[in-house]
Parts: C-alpha cells; sequence; structure tokens
C-alpha cells in the first residue's frame, strides 16, 4: 500500500514523537496525535478537525481527496451523498463500512480544506507528508487500497498512472489487487458517469468481486 514515490520531504522527516496512554496500541496513540494536529490551523477556514479511521486488523483501505462541510461537522467520513454513492458501488452497508475493524478509511487531506471557485480546495499536502509514512507501517494487514479520485491515484500511483483519470480507470487491472483506482463519486461527477457507461457496466462488479476478497 506504499505510494509509488514518496517525497522528497517525507523520506526526510524525523520519526513522529508519539506520547499517551502506555497501554495504548502504536496505532491508536498516533491517532490520538493525528487528532490533535494544527499543523495547517492558519489556512483552515473551519478550524483543524481531523476526520479518518483505522484499526491494526483493516484489511481495506480506502483513500479520498478531504472531508466536505458536513464530514467536517458530523466527523463522520463519507458522511454524504458521495458516500452514499460509494457504498453503492462497492454494495457494502453502513455497519460494514464504518467498521474499522475491516475497513480504514485515510483522506489525502485530514481537514475540510475551504471552497474554491469550483468546489473544495485541494486536500493539503501536509498530512500525506507528515501523518502516511507512520501510518502505513502500522497497517500491516491492508490487501486492497481504492484509491478513490485524482489526489490518491496521483499520490499512490505516481508515475504508473495513465494520462488521464478516465484511462487510469479503465486500466485497473494494472494495479490489482494492490491498488484500485476509482473516480470521485461525488454528484458532481455525474456528466463523466453518464459519458462513461462501461464504468458501471465493467468496473463496478470488479470492484464488488474485489470487495467481498477482501473482506
Amino acid at each position: 500500500m506504499h505510494p509509488a514515490g514518496e517525497s522528497h520531504k517525507a523520506r526526510k522527516m524525523k520519526p513522529i514523537p508519539l506520547h499517551g496512554d502506555s497501554n495504548a496500541s502504536p496505532l491508536d496513540t498516533l491517532l490520538t496525535e493525528i487528532r490533535r494536529c494544527t499543523l495547517c490551523a492558519d489556512h483552515l477556514p473551519l478550524g483543524p478537525k481531523p476526520v479518518l479511521r483505522a484499526s491494526k486488523t483493516s484489511r481495506l483501505l480506502i483513500v479520498g481527496q478531504a472531508p466536505g462541510t458536513r464530514v467536517h461537522e458530523s466527523g463522520i467520513p463519507w458522511d454524504d451523498a458521495s458516500g452514499e454513492r460509494l457504498r453503492t458501488w462497492l454494495n457494502i452497508d453502513k455497519k460494514t463500512f464504518y467498521d474499522e475493524t475491516q475497513i480504514a478509511i485515510i483522506p489525502m487531506g485530514f481537514c475540510y480544506p475551504g471552497r474554491g471557485k469550483s468546489g473544495d480546495l485541494p486536500p493539503r499536502k501536509e498530512c500525506a507528508e507528515t501523518w502516511m509514512p507512520a501510518l502505513q507501517e502500522q497497517l500491516s494487514h491492508i490487501g486492497t487500497t481504492l484509491l478513490v479520485g485524482q489526489y490518491a491515484i496521483q499520490h499512490y500511483l505516481g508515475k504508473r498512472r495513465q494520462k488521464t483519470l478516465t484511462q487510469t480507470v479503465q486500466n485497473w487491472q494494472d494495479y490489482a489487487p494492490e491498488f484500485f483506482p476509482l473516480p470521485h463519486p461525488s454528484p458532481r461527477n455525474n456528466i463523466w458517469l453518464k459519458r462513461n457507461p462501461w464504468f458501471d457496466e465493467e468496473v463496478i462488479p470488479a470492484l464488488q468481486t474485489r470487495i467481498k476478497k477482501a473482506l
């Protein structure tokens, strides 16, 4: 589940000091540290509120973009229309989706980044650069990582990805079983889904089969 090419900054980072309950697992301690992170506070219009879930037993990892305003308010990842569509794609219910002993949910950006001219701003890079290497070390049972949207695909596949997101998704077999690239399930992508019927006809059945094997 390691990205194709970690950034120079990430490779040069010093180990992150972990503090907390001596009875907590290293992953639990790490998650506590992340949820206290204020690294990007000056750039976040709603303030820092990292949203992610994981367990040392997680077998499937879902990497999206960053929380929207609704997820920021609820603190529950994929608690919106995009999440409903994603769960439909995966053919799993909410109980399974939010069972972190099976599924880890770690976006590229942990906090709501704010609005741009045509939607939410891209996830801030500090999250992946600062925390992803340590998280990956703790998630040793991940068999498949779902790369949801262009930012996750770019980070994890690097130069292995195709020229466009569409081509990358079409060639999902090239990255199996470690990765499964997907478009973002946002309603903003309804036009893309209508223009690419092969996604529902060919990719979704393969995705659901992969999820059954992963879980």
